[in-house]
């Protein structure tokens, strides 16, 4: 039996047995007046990709419609139109502005068939107890709905976002022209600012996330100190964006880039040498033949984790294929898609039987891969003999500096990084 039928058969049954316990988990196919249920995605170019489109629907037999939009554009979106979709995902850093705008509704666990197999990180904010959390927004502190309707680390049964993809994020650097460094000893933020790498330096243009990585470049340089980098005061954010206004107008940046597909570009047209990047980015880009080492920043990582949260305006049939659609994300295949570029799922050993040994090896337990490894387009990224930047799972997020966070200040900082991009 193939991978895929395995893993179709395993869903089904399991959602079968769950339904008889109980759970709504999903009706295949879904009905509407004689057609098929339609339920729409709002999200990020992340998750929202045509294999995972196709093999969900064939899997929960629903019509899958995706939006993928930029951070700016979704926010702005789901927080006025809560009708224009049925799910929304995203990371952390946008739940408070959703839920305070009231545009998504409680999750309930209960109906969430593989709720006690998700780990740690997501319900405790560290993947072993010697871990540290990191500054900022870890997840388990926005997680649980409390009983007056706020949002903390109180389980109550109900949860603002269904926990499933995460990583922790760094820069990505073109070893042709970039010396290779050492893991959590040479690699370091600071080399973003680099006036080595003058003129081609990628920053993401995502204010949430992109603030982050060039304070704590800035940090590491020595050009400036944060009280708390994750939740910086009106005169640090002056300070950190005249610094880099500064830098722009030196014709430091090669650009802002806004998808992930376009990071890749930068990066194999050789506009870019070294910036931000997503794990995908770096996949594809060697997976065209550009060399391109993940960093393992000796100050630690950007920490994100990934959000689906139902509209507030999702109910009946539509609400029972969304809560379908959530336990299908954690039920295997998506979670071995996910894995081969470079992402974590919440509940990982149910993914393991759908990834050969080698895969696991290298994406989790950090083992060299004994074979090339093929990312999410076939295409080979991983060449034989590899050992993925960072080592394991349990390693790499144990290396946590801060989590993707909306600061105090947001609203100001935001302001202030329209003007980097103007100036």
């Amino acid at each position: 039996m193939s991978g895929k039928q395995l893993s179709r058969r395993r869903f089904l049954q399991q959602s079968v047995a769950a339904a008889g316990a109980g759970l709504a988990v999903m009706h295949a196919p879904y009905v509407m007046s004689g057609a098929k249920l339609t339920l729409r995605v709002m999200g990020t170019h992340v998750t929202l990709q045509e294999e995972i489109r196709r093999q969900a629907m064939a899997d929960l037999g629903i019509n899958l419609v995706f939006e993928p939009r930029g951070e700016g554009e979704l926010v702005q979106k789901a927080t006025t139109q809560p009708e224009g979709f049925d799910l929304y995902e995203q990371w952390t850093d946008s739940i408070k502005t959703l839920w305070q705008a009231g545009v998504v509704q409680p999750i309930e666990t209960s109906r969430l068939t593989y709720w006690d197999e998700i780990n740690d990180i997501s319900k405790k904010g560290r993947i072993v107890p010697d871990a540290p959390v990191g500054l900022g927004d870890a997840p388990y502190k926005i997680l649980n709905v409390q009983p007056d309707g706020s949002l903390g680390t109180k389980f109550t049964g109900k949860i603002s976002f269904l926990p499933y993809v995460h990583n922790v994020d760094s820069f990505g650097y073109n070893t042709n022209v970039v010396p290779k460094g050492v893991p959590y000893t040479t690699e370091s933020w600071g080399w973003m600012l680099d006036p080595k790498w003058k003129g081609r330096i990628g920053v993401v243009n995502a204010p949430t996330i992109g603030i982050f990585d060039l304070a704590l470049a800035a940090q590491a340089r020595g050009m400036m100190k944060f009280a708390d980098i994750s939740n910086m005061t009106i005169a640090e954010i002056d300070e950190l964006f005249g610094l880099m206004i500064g830098l722009k107008k030196q014709k430091y940046f090669a650009g802002f880039w806004n998808t992930v597909p376009q990071s890749a570009d930068f990066m194999t047209s050789g506009r870019v040498v070294i910036g931000s990047m997503f794990s995908p980015g770096v996949s594809a880009a060697n997976g065209r033949g550009t060399p391109v080492t993940y960093a393992a920043p000796k100050e630690g990582y950007r920490a994100w984790h990934g959000v689906m949260c139902m509209s507030s305006e999702c109910k009946g049939e539509v609400r029972d294929a969304a809560y379908a659609y959530m336990n299908w994300w954690l039920s295997g295949w998506a979670g071995a898609f996910i894995a081969r570029q470079g992402y974590y799922i919440s509940n990982p050993q149910r993914s393991r039987p759908l990834l050969s040994d080698n895969e696991w090896g290298y994406w989790y337990d950090g083992k060299p891969t004994s074979v090339p490894l093929k990312g999410t387009d076939g295409r080979i990224s991983v060449p034989a003999g590899d050992v993925r930047t960072g080592g394991s799972y349990v390693n790499r997020f144990s290396h946590v500096a801060v989590w993707n966070t909306v600061m105090d200040n947001y609203e100001y900082s935001l302001q202030r990084w329209y003007e980097l991009l103007m100036a």
